[in-house]
């Protein structure tokens, strides 16, 4: 597993080694029924806290991305990934209303708004 932690991220380590792990599970990386590395094992590799590791697994279990077998390990859950895109649209949706909502009340255009979101895709690479 790849996991990059970053001291300049203004996100709480945990938080970080959570986003990752979900982004992995999103984009098909980490697949249903898949071993996790141990606590303690990832804990050693990222060079932090087995309390960091414990924390973000804790949050990953409780939100159901993983599950945890005792004796055994975490491993990734068996996800609905339709219902996964079909709540992270309606997340999204949610966020372009407060976006638009914002704009209008400064006089920037749903055309201005489309040549951000351009930009933005431009500079990710996508």
């Amino acid at each position: 597993m790849f996991i990059v932690l970053s001291q300049t991220n203004p996100d709480p380590m945990y938080k970080q080694v959570s986003d990752q792990i979900r982004d992995a599970i999103a984009r098909g990386d980490l697949r249903g029924g898949e071993k996790l590395p141990s606590i303690r094992e990832l804990s050693r590799d990222l060079d932090t806290s087995p309390i960091t590791i414990k924390r973000s697994y804790s949050d990953l279990e409780s939100e159901g991305y993983i599950v945890t077998r005792s004796g055994l390990g975490s491993f990734v859950a068996e996800l609905d990934m339709e219902g996964l895109k079909k709540g992270k649209a309606a997340e999204i949706r949610g966020q372009i209303a407060s976006i638009v909502g914002a704009a209008a009340r400064f006089g920037i255009t749903a055309a201005e708004i489309r040549d951000m979101i351009e930009t933005s895709k431009e500079e990710l690479g996508g």
